[in-house]
């Protein structure tokens, strides 16, 4: 027997959303990427955006971020790695952590424990980005961000 493959076609349009998701590391919404490819290709509709994302989403292409209380955002790098939400100004960071941790051996704790098998995970962690913390911070202390005002670092 002869395996029949379809070849997927790659329209113009779905380069260029690929190729800006690609090029920014924003995680961006739908509404987001658009204003950004509209403004240098206003014939790209957001349906179309929408509609591609989706589809890249589907090939794992790109990746589709459930941020909760928030709209679905895009990462257009598919390489193994975790997310940072800022609960102050909703932005998105990438994190990558290989230092020691093994991931699969939390898919081994999972399996053995729960007997539930693991094909993938993906972690998100919650708290306020350093930006942010820099803000909070010279606003309590009145003084910018050079805070604290002493070095902290264990003399050897």
């Amino acid at each position: 027997m002869i395996a029949i493959v379809q070849v997927e076609r790659i329209t113009v349009q779905r380069q260029i959303i690929y190729d800006t998701l690609r090029s920014v590391d924003t995680h961006p919404t739908v509404d987001e990427l658009y204003v950004n490819i509209h403004e240098k290709h206003p014939s790209i509709s957001k349906a179309t955006v929408y509609r591609n994302l989706r589809h890249l989403a589907e090939r794992g292409a790109v990746l589709q971020l459930a941020v909760p209380n928030d709209v679905v955002r895009y990462d257009g790098c598919v390489n193994f790695h975790h997310h940072f939400v800022c609960d102050t100004c909703s932005k998105v960071f990438d994190i990558y952590i290989d230092e020691g941790f093994d991931f699969e051996d939390l898919s081994d704790v999972v399996k053995e424990k729960y007997k539930h098998a693991v094909d993938t995970s993906a972690t998100m962690f919650f708290g306020t980005c350093a930006d942010c913390e820099a803000i909070q911070l010279s606003k309590i202390t009145g003084r910018g961000i050079k805070w604290p005002p002493i070095n902290l670092k264990e003399e050897v």
